[in-house]
């Protein structure tokens, strides 16, 4: 394995452990508030690449994609997927989170009429599979608050799944016009301009002073994790690894959600997340078995 490839897996690693992360901190402070200071912190660090004059060569069409990118896979995906990890575990999130490489093979079959393969058909059944063993698993519980609230959180979860996957397919039209480190600072931009009014709408009578240092610390690191690191690491380690591997590598990701659920959040893993896990994981890799994959799903701006 080389070092591009672990590259790769600390990509996964940082998105992973954001799931954990996120639910930390979403117990202390508004996910709207959150949200916001999520977009306030990637654009201190994506700032300079924000000038009216390299802006003004962007064209109008181009603009209507970057916010439509925006809107699902900052906007829309942030609010749904902290909302999410509020009311479910973050082993469950990690989980329904990894099904990502499905989604987009589904998505680009029905938006843009690319027909899968016998093993991408087989990967989306999997981690369809997956998502349904941990929903029938928390929604047997008897009806009470906490299954039923984190069967919503899962829905929410997958709402920012669907978010993420959109972003991805909506991706692929500007890549070749536009770098990739552009179209993270230009949907952040947007994203943070959209998320305005709901966090500022979440700062009133909010007790700043009732939150810790390390809480804060927190919501810096996962603004600066979630938007940058994870995206350099990713977009690094692509350029040399074999698109037929990049699939393998989402596997860490709920691996490392996992850990950080039982590390710092006390929750502890059933067999259903087991079973979940083992059916996502093996899609994953049967759909990366392909010798020459049309492409990587990358997750752009991380979770």
């Amino acid at each position: 394995m080389n070092r591009y490839a672990f590259l790769l897996i600390a990509a996964m690693l940082l998105v992973g452990s954001n799931v954990g992360i996120g639910k930390s901190i979403v117990a202390f402070v508004p996910v709207p508030l959150f949200a916001l200071l999520r977009f306030v912190v990637a654009l201190v660090v994506l700032w300079p690449l924000l000038r009216p004059s390299k802006m003004k060569r962007v064209a109008r069409g181009e603009w209507i994609n970057l916010f439509l990118q925006a809107f699902f896979g900052t906007f829309g995906f942030t609010l749904l997927m902290l909302g999410g990890v509020a009311r479910t575990s973050a082993v469950a999130a990690g989980v329904i989170t990894s099904t990502i490489p499905a989604v987009v093979a589904l998505f680009a079959w029905i938006f843009l009429k690319e027909k899968p393969n016998g093993r991408a058909f087989a990967s989306i059944g999997l981690a369809i599979a997956g998502v349904l063993v941990i929903n029938v698993a928390q929604s047997s519980g008897g009806g009470s608050d906490g299954a039923s609230g984190s069967l919503t959180g899962n829905l929410m979860v997958l709402g920012a799944v669907c978010c993420e996957s959109l972003y991805v397919i909506l991706s692929r039209r500007l890549t070749q016009t536009l770098s990739a480190i552009d179209i993270c600072a230009y949907t952040h931009g947007i994203g943070f301009l959209l998320m305005l009014p709901l966090g500022l709408t979440a700062c009133a009578g909010f007790d700043w002073r009732g939150v810790d240092t390390g809480t804060w610390a927190l919501v810096v690191w996962y603004g600066l994790s979630a938007s940058i690191f994870s995206f350099w690491l990713w977009m690094k380690g692509i350029r040399r690894v074999d698109g037929s591997l990049a699939g393998v590598f989402c596997a860490v990701l709920p691996v490392a959600a996992a850990l950080y659920g039982i590390a710092f959040l006390g929750e502890r893993p059933t067999l259903a997340h087991g079973v979940a896990l083992a059916c996502v994981v093996a899609g994953i890799g049967l759909a990366s078995l392909k010798p020459r994959a049309a492409g990587a799903v990358s997750n752009e701006h991380g979770i």
